[in-house]
């Protein structure tokens, strides 16, 4: 399928689902930045009306709520799906909502793609892994997912939905876009989603304990959200022949042991850290190997993760700020 409205020239209408997410937000600012025209769809089950406030008048973005699980009309050069709740906290409260974004949110944003001839990208995730008995995982590792599990509604609904994506790829010619991220961070996530990164600095400023699952061994990868946009940016520029599946994250390895040391040093918290069970198939190791990435699109990570954990604590020591005067009454009032 050739791109026929711009014939190499810049896309101008975007539609960003899961706008007000915390990924979808920054999306939404690097697309506009870009100058195109962006409609926004979410329907705040996780996404934040704070995340694009600052959109909300803009001459070049439009905000609707919608559920991506529901058809969406309209015409649009490029579609960037990322509608769907991404911890295990959030997903864990609604799975079958969660399989169904996953499976009905992507069949309605390709069958849109479809018809407006539309480039579409689909976030997609290193869960689609499971608990890899690959280390570092590459693109063309199967996975060890388990189908029956707690994570299950999102780990296989995330595995549907790149099934569904190349099966229209194959047989309608649709032009595809599919990245797998791994661990990203940075402002705009929320204090109460149950990521590692914003539960131990949001418990690390408030003085509270940090909880580590399990011994703390295992390991994760953290991209910094600037990094992983950049990311997305590079993989929809590609060729059509370019599809993907392909790996978006920083393969620098820590133990969560380590991050948990490191945000209490950068905070000057006096949180001790306190053990917990390990939740059932977490995964043990996740590291991305990025040769795709850095091959195919001259891509790498570039922020550090001390850099990124510093703007990452700002932001949310600006948000427990915020909250903290809003709970506070005016001075003469009892």
């Amino acid at each position: 399928m050739s791109d026929r409205r711009f014939n190499g020239s810049t896309p101008t209408r975007a539609l960003v689902t899961g706008a007000a997410g915390f990924l979808g937000s920054h999306l939404c600012d690097a697309l506009i930045d870009r100058g195109y025209d962006v409609v926004g769809l979410d329907n705040y089950f996780t996404g934040r009306k704070e995340n694009i406030a600052h959109l909300l008048h803009h001459p070049n973005f439009e905000m609707v709520r919608h559920d991506v699980r529901q058809p969406y009309w309209g015409e649009f050069d490029r579609i960037f799906h990322l509608a769907c709740p991404a911890s295990p906290r959030f997903y864990g409260k609604n799975a079958i909502a969660t399989a169904k974004i996953s499976f009905l949110g992507s069949l309605n944003m390709l069958g849109l793609a479809k018809r407006t001839e539309a480039r579409i990208f689909h976030a997609s995730t290193s869960e689609v892994y499971g608990d890899p008995l690959e280390h570092p995982q590459k693109e063309s590792y199967n996975g060890s997912v388990n189908p029956i599990g707690p994570r299950a509604c999102y780990d296989e609904g995330k595995r549907i939905a790149e099934a569904l994506f190349f099966d229209y790829h194959r047989q309608h010619g649709l032009e595809i876009k599919v990245v797998r991220i791994f661990n990203t961070y940075g402002p705009r996530m929320s204090q109460g989603d149950g990521r590692v990164v914003s539960n131990f600095i949001v418990q690390a400023l408030k003085g509270e304990d940090i909880t580590v699952f399990g011994d703390g061994s295992q390991t994760r990868s953290f991209c910094y959200v600037d990094d992983l946009i950049a990311g997305f940016l590079a993989v929809v520029d590609t060729p059509p022949a370019f599809t993907g599946p392909v790996n978006l994250g920083n393969p620098e390895e820590f133990t969560i042991l380590e991050l948990a040391e490191l945000v209490i040093a950068m905070t000057g918290a006096r949180s001790r850290i306190i053990r917990q069970p390990l939740p059932v198939d977490d995964p043990r190791q996740r590291c991305p190997d990025i040769k795709l990435a850095s091959q195919s699109l001259g891509w790498k990570p570039a922020v550090a993760l001390r850099d990124g954990l510093a703007r990452t604590i700002e932001f949310f020591q600006r948000e427990l700020a915020s909250s903290a005067a809003a709970l506070t009454p005016p001075a003469g009032v009892l």
